[in-house]
């Protein structure tokens, strides 16, 4: 079996990663934008056979029509080990830095967060299996391509893997509304583990209890929740900064 990444920006990004193996490009057939033919050229530079279809039957193989004219067929997603997750992060010339998703449904949530770990410099997302959306093109369209360089591990029980992290001396922060401290007030410039609930529900009260602490974004508005997406990308870049900070501080 092999999957499809559609849309311009993930087929580029999924030509350049290591994780999956391209086997064809499939172009609408025409004329191609400025980007699309870009796409075609960096296919054709890494040995990968492209071929001309109708709308149509790009429109079948996807399942919809917002494909941009771009479907690439890979090998299917490789899950990684999560000790092989937790080895490539110890080995890293950072400090270990992971997010973890429980219970994320949704997938285009699901491709955003992948692509916001990516940027702020994750080694690696693990995700619950039995309560996670798989890896589908629309995490993928969603994720623009991070996929294709963001390892993910899934596992059977996320608290046991938690614990797993901790005993590496990874520090596991959950990202959470009632009873938590403050985000800018919380030390997160080490060896960190960010813990993301689904929408709604949050997290798990027995994956609450295996964090090491819980930090939850200040409000100024009457709302009283952000999105999954949004509030993991302020919390993920908030790392970012303070090891930005830190790293200057000892210069």
């Amino acid at each position: 079996m092999s999957d499809f990444v559609y849309g311009i920006n993930p087929s580029t990004e999924a030509l350049k990663g290591a994780l999956r193996k391209p086997i064809e490009l499939l172009v609408q057939q025409g004329g191609h934008s400025p980007r699309l033919q870009k796409l075609v050229e960096a296919a054709k530079g890494v040995g990968i056979k492209v071929h001309g279809r109708s709308k149509a039957d790009l429109d079948k193989l996807a399942g919809h029509s917002h494909h941009q004219g771009a479907l690439l067929r890979l090998t299917p997603f490789p899950y990684v080990d999560l000790d092989d997750l937790l080895d490539r992060a110890l080995q890293s010339e950072t400090a270990p830095f992971l997010l973890v998703l429980d219970g994320i449904t949704d997938p285009h949530n699901y491709g955003a967060l992948i692509r916001s770990a990516e940027c702020a410099g994750c080694q690696g997302v693990i995700v619950a299996r039995d309560r996670s959306c798989p890896v589908t093109p629309v995490v993928e369209k969603a994720s623009a391509g991070a996929l294709a360089h963001l390892p993910v591990a899934e596992v059977t029980n996320l608290s046991r893997a938690l614990e797993a992290l901790k005993k590496a001396g990874i520090w596991v922060y959950g990202l959470a509304g009632e009873g938590a401290s403050d985000l800018y007030r919380a030390n997160l410039s080490g060896a960190i583990a960010l813990v993301v609930g689904s929408e709604g529900q949050g997290l798990r009260p027995n994956v609450r209890k295996h964090c090491d602490g819980l930090i939850s974004i200040p409000m100024a508005g009457k709302l009283e929740s952000l999105n999954a997406s949004v509030a993991t990308g302020i919390a993920l870049f908030e790392v970012v900064r303070q090891r930005a900070k830190e790293a200057g501080e000892k210069k």
